[in-house]
């Protein structure tokens, strides 16, 4: 690929999906969590989670700090507001950066991830090469995140560096 890119290798985090409960508002959310739950698309990242919209009042939460028995704090800090499953086993992150990271992944995905459609703290539920994933552009970094189930990952992964040739 003419534009330098960088692959990281997949990182196992702590992983969690957050779905508010029927009338609880994101504010709610917000609170509960103390830090911005991103209404549409987006990520919130302090140090020790980050809150990763996937749908309306639906949040992916990662860590890479999850202490003991997680996700019980973040279920405990949420209480009634919404259901908090445990997702780390099902999904790995990879890191994809650099000038032409947007370039390398439009090859298999069929929404613009031109800085103007797909901008800092965007994400989307979306397939990419047949594969369903999780991809954002995380606050402060250059490139894209991209979350696929496990299962998936040896395949995502072949694509991926192929598509970097």
């Amino acid at each position: 690929m003419a534009d330098t890119v960088t692959i990281s290798e997949p990182r196992s985090l702590a992983v969690a999906t957050i779905m508010a409960r029927k009338g609880v508002n994101e504010a709610a959310i917000e609170a509960a969590v103390r830090l911005a739950a991103p209404s549409q698309v987006g990520r919130s990242a302090p140090p020790a989670l980050a809150l990763i919209a996937t749908g309306p009042g639906v949040w992916l939460a990662l860590t890479d700090e999850p202490g003991e028995a997680w996700p019980d704090p973040l279920e405990a800090q949420l209480g009634d507001l919404a259901a908090v499953s445990d997702q780390s086993g099902s999904y790995l992150v990879w890191r994809i950066a650099g000038p032409g990271a947007g370039a390398l992944l439009q090859k298999g995905v069929a929404i613009d991830l031109h800085p103007d459609a797909f901008g800092t703290g965007a994400s989307a539920v979306t397939v990419i090469a047949h594969m369903g994933v999780i991809l954002w552009r995380p606050e402060g970094a250059e490139g894209f995140e991209v979350a696929a189930f496990r299962s998936y990952a040896r395949d995502f992964e072949h694509w991926l560096r192929a598509q970097a040739l």
